[in-house]
């Protein structure tokens, strides 16, 4: 035997070829398991042609570059590939959803979502917005919530005329917490998050910063931040530049946005 064919190229390179993986198509909701981090969720949306979007059934949502045996599916690695292009032209919103671009905005509900201050409302736009508009929600803010009983019995929450109410520093406690204690109604659902004012849940990162500053007890809080990071400008001047760098649900913690989705389903349930 000549030693050519007994070590043939072939074999000498056998165990530097790249594993084969099969190859499947994303589609919208199928169930994946990054192998890298172990998060396992659901399909949510398409970024690009080679990235995924998964969410997992605490809501947290994750992007994810699609290499080949980057994830499971069903037991077996695979190879992701880019949805047929019925779907691959889909375009998604800043939260994470299908973009219906063309579709109208549905007739608003009668159901709301309150939020405490303008900032708020803004912010739940800047994401939230397209799907706000298709599923006919309107967010209003209440400029304070100290009145939420009054404001709830006077607007006369119904089966069909819910409200949800998305609050600040929900925390055990706290001033809020309390509020919240105080409605009891079965078409109202008031949420959270923990932060101090709306601004907080942004990511830091997203506007360059390290950190939000530690604000001294007594000074109001937007100044105190101002003031922290040398800032010498109105407080609406830099939360405009704030909210020009937020642009989806990434720039957010996720206890907010796990807070305003729970909202959204829970004022158009039934849909």
């Amino acid at each position: 035997m000549k030693p050519t064919d007994r070590w043939a190229q072939d074999d000498i390179l056998e165990g530097f070829k790249e594993p084969q993986y099969p190859e499947i198509e994303v589609t919208h909701g199928m169930t994946l398991t990054h192998t890298g981090s172990r998060f396992t969720g659901k399909v949510v949306g398409f970024a690009e042609a080679d990235k995924v979007i998964l969410e997992n059934d605490l809501g947290s949502r994750q992007l994810f570059k699609a290499h080949d045996g980057a994830f499971v599916h069903k037991t077996a690695r695979v190879a992701l590939r880019a949805p047929a292009a019925s779907q691959a032209t889909r375009r998604f919103t800043p939260s994470g959803s299908i973009d219906v671009t063309g579709g109208r905005a549905r007739v608003a509900r009668a159901s709301r979502i309150w939020v405490e201050g303008i900032h708020d409302a803004e912010l739940l736009e800047k994401i939230w917005g397209d799907d706000l508009r298709e599923a006919g929600v309107v967010v209003e803010p209440l400029h304070g919530a100290d009145d939420l009983a009054a404001a709830v019995e006077e607007f006369g929450p119904g089966p069909q005329r819910r409200v949800g109410v998305l609050l600040d520093h929900l925390v055990e406690g706290s001033k809020e917490s309390r509020i919240a204690d105080s409605v009891r109604h079965t078409d109202v659902l008031v949420c959270g998050h923990p932060y101090l004012d709306i601004w907080q849940a942004i990511l830091p990162s997203a506007i360059g910063i390290a950190a939000w500053p530690e604000v001294p007890r007594g000074t109001p809080w937007k100044d105190g931040v101002l003031a922290a990071l040398g800032l010498e400008m109105e407080t609406g001047v830099f939360w405009g530049r704030v909210l020009e760098a937020v642009s989806s649900y990434r720039d957010v913690a996720t206890p907010l946005v796990n807070a305003v989705e729970q909202l959204i389903d829970f004022v158009t349930i039934g849909d």
